[in-house]
Formats: C-alpha cells, sequence, structure tokens
C-alpha cells in the first residue's frame, strides 16, 4: 500500500507538500512511530469511484 492512493494523505498548502491526515491519538501515533509495520494499519484506499465501478 502507498501513501499517495490513501485517502488520509493530502496536500497542505501551509507547508507546501504531503501530509498524513489520520486521525490518530497520542498513543496511537507513538505506537506508529516506533513499530515497523510493513503496511500502515490505517491505510484507507482513497478511489471513491472503486464501489460504483463493481455496480
Amino acid at each position: 500500500m502507498n501513501c499517495e492512493t490513501c485517502a488520509y494523505y493530502v496536500y497542505d498548502e501551509e507547508y507546501e507538500s504531503y501530509i498524513c491526515e489520520a486521525n490518530l491519538d497520542e498513543d496511537e501515533y507513538a505506537k506508529l512511530l516506533q513499530r515497523h509495520y510493513q503496511q500502515c494499519p490505517y491505510y484507507r484506499d482513497g478511489d471513491e469511484y472503486k464501489i460504483a465501478r463493481k455496480q
């Protein structure tokens, strides 16, 4: 899974770069930084039309 296809990966005009906007509390964020995941546990597919194509 790739950050570029994640729904939480958005462009921030203030920082002029892409950031992750997953809503994590302090404990979740600390766990994410301490562990080495092969895949992000918070990934959500950003393809809004994926379901519509299946219909």
